[in-house]
């Protein structure tokens, strides 16, 4: 883009007048009234900040040498990050094109037109208001997304996907995991270089997860050699797609997109996609209207020299911290290390409030630092040796009650004038942080099993642990049997391994007192109670009867009178034998 001369914006005609009262200063012999003097913390966040007023073209001249002693903190120029080299100029014939015409002129994704699409359609145009808060937040993006899209040469619908990724949320997070403005998973990633570790998500940083998506995709192309199959892989997973072709290859049916086996969501993703090219292409047709986007940059990137308070380069940029993190929602911490973060995104007028109000800023840029434990260590423990609260350090760091954090793990902790340095690279990009159960050490318990064995199921119902555990813990299967008197082994705090070690076997079972000292009646006692006897039976019966006779005139132990259905029985069994001596006699 041709460099356009311009007036010296206004932020950088006030540093040089400001250089030049210095020098004015140094060279008088008396000591007189300053002009201006270090401008404190307190300062800006009393005044309101510098808005520098629209100039011709915003790029901003590179400082001269004797503006150099004004500043204590390095200022870098705002920059178009997609164009360093190359200055912003909203005067340009191009800045003011409309950026939608852009993006149609540069589809190329065959049409489709199915159900699904008009289902999508409808869906969307009955959410007008839905519709207008989307397209608004994506224009923060959507410049930078259409110039790195056309940069690779590719059709202008993938610049329409976070659409129906996160309706450009660059926060959003998933159910399963997926961050960011085009929803990466934790592994997918960081196999495209999005790091992610405690100070930073590159997943959700807007530059670095456009990057990666479009890396993705083409090579999702390259594989399908079809966008649609492309999108749905992007959807659903390569190896998805991939298996799903090759299965209608092999039956001989059609491996294009409509014609595969898909889960719903997928088959309604590319649709949803087709349905946002629709309404870009003709908003009146659904009663729909676009916001008005200019074809040049929202936002500019600041290069980050020290590290600063997330909170303060928000004051110093003259904007909300809602407003600060929409374009750098990345930062996981209340911190921004220079060493793990280039720049910063700010809008335009911003960028050149934060360059200026930073070069003029006197205070402490960052509040926190970082700290890695050598130790094991507790919270409380921690904050001591660091002298500071420990219900601040356990807030800062998301600590819950009774853990400890491993050594090794990297703490946020307040910066003091002792660790007054900026972190270091390789803690930038590679910290984390390790917890543990604050819990006394384990003891092992080694106990016998039973003279007769026990089932795994039974020693822990009597040493008050689970089968689970045992089962780790002795490297059996949870139906297993300890054979008799084998040793048991098990990890427990002190209390725990003393009502292990006092336990007994469980007893041998009861017998049921039905089994035990109960006369059974013969099975032909039994049938006769149950039905009348027949002829024959009764033959047996009184050629049996003189013994029965015999067998009386002994003298019985009393028996307790019969109760229930048993008394009923023998009951009914007597009647029927003085029936029979009546009818002998």
């Amino acid at each position: 883009m041709k460099k356009i001369a311009s007036p010296l914006p206004p932020f950088w005609r006030s540093l040089l007048s400001l250089a030049a009262a210095a020098a004015l200063s140094a060279c008088a012999t008396a000591p007189g009234p300053q002009a201006t003097g270090p401008v404190t913390a307190a300062d800006v966040a009393k005044a309101p900040p510098v808005k520098p007023s629209m100039a011709p073209d915003v790029a901003v001249t590179p400082a001269a040498p004797a503006m150099a002693s004004v500043a204590q903190t390095p200022v870098a120029n705002p920059v178009d990050p997609l164009r360093p080299d190359e200055s912003v100029d909203l005067n340009a014939g191009n800045a003011h094109v409309d950026l939608w015409s852009r993006v149609r002129s540069g589809f190329t994704v065959p049409d489709l037109d199915n159900d699904y699409v008009r289902r999508a359609e409808q869906w969307y145009s009955q959410r007008p208001d839905y519709v207008q808060r989307m397209t608004e937040r994506g224009g923060r993006y959507l410049y930078h997304i259409v110039e790195e899209v056309q940069r690779r040469g590719l059709p202008t619908e993938l610049a329409l996907l976070p659409f129906i990724e996160s309706a450009f949320n660059p926060q959003a997070l998933s159910t399963a995991k997926a961050s960011g403005m085009w929803q990466f998973m934790p592994a997918t990633g960081r196999d495209f270089e999005l790091r992610q570790n405690m100070f930073r998500d590159d997943r959700r940083d807007v530059l670095a997860s456009t990057r990666a998506a479009l890396d993705y995709l083409t090579r999702l192309y390259g594989m399908f050699g079809d966008w649609h199959l492309a999108l749905a892989a992007y959807n659903w997973g390569e190896g998805n797609v991939q298996r799903a072709v090759a299965r209608n290859a092999k039956a001989g049916l059609p491996t294009d997109f409509e014609n595969l086996r898909m889960p719903e969501e997928t088959r309604y993703y590319v649709p949803k996609l087709q349905a946002v090219k629709n309404i870009v292409i003709k908003p009146d047709a659904f009663a729909l209207a676009l916001p008005d986007l200019k074809n040049h940059p929202y936002f500019l990137g600041v290069p980050i020299e020290r590290d600063i308070d997330v909170a303060l380069a928000a004051k110093l940029a003259g904007l909300s911290l809602e407003e600060f993190k929409q374009l750098n929602p990345q930062m996981n911490q209340p911190v921004i290390l220079a060493a793990g973060t280039p720049q910063v995104l700010l809008p335009y007028d911003n960028a050149s409030t934060f360059v200026s109000n930073l070069s003029r800023y006197r205070g402490q840029l960052a509040s926190w630092t970082a700290w890695v434990v050598p130790r094991t260590m507790r919270p409380a423990d921690v904050a001591k040796e660091l002298d500071v609260p420990e219900s601040t350090l356990r807030d800062v760091n998301r600590i819950p009650l009774r853990m400890l954090v491993k050594a090794g793990s990297t703490l946020i902790v307040p910066r003091t004038e002792q660790v007054a340095r900026d972190v270091a690279e390789h803690i930038a990009d590679n910290a984390s942080i390790a917890l543990a159960p604050d819990v006394p050490p384990l003891q092992r318990v080694v106990i016998k099993a039973a003279r007769r064995g026990e089932t795994v199921a039974a020693v822990a119902r009597r040493t008050h642990t689970t089968v689970a555990q045992l089962s780790a813990w002795n490297k059996v299967s949870a139906g297993s049997r300890f054979g008799p008197g084998a040793p048991v082994v098990m990890y427990l705090q002190a209390k725990a391994a003393q009502v292990a070690m006092n336990s007994e076997p469980e007893p041998e079972p009861v017998a049921k007192v039905a089994a035990k000292g109960r006369v059974k009646a013969e099975p032909a006692e039994q049938r006769s109670v149950a039905r009348a006897a027949t002829p024959q039976k009764r033959a047996v019966a009184s050629r049996s009867e003189p013994a029965k006779r015999v067998a009386a005139a002994r003298p019985a132990a009393p028996t307790p009178a019969p109760r229930g259905a048993a008394g009923r029985s023998a009951g009914n069994v007597k009647v029927a034998e003085a029936r029979e001596s009546t009818s002998r006699r």
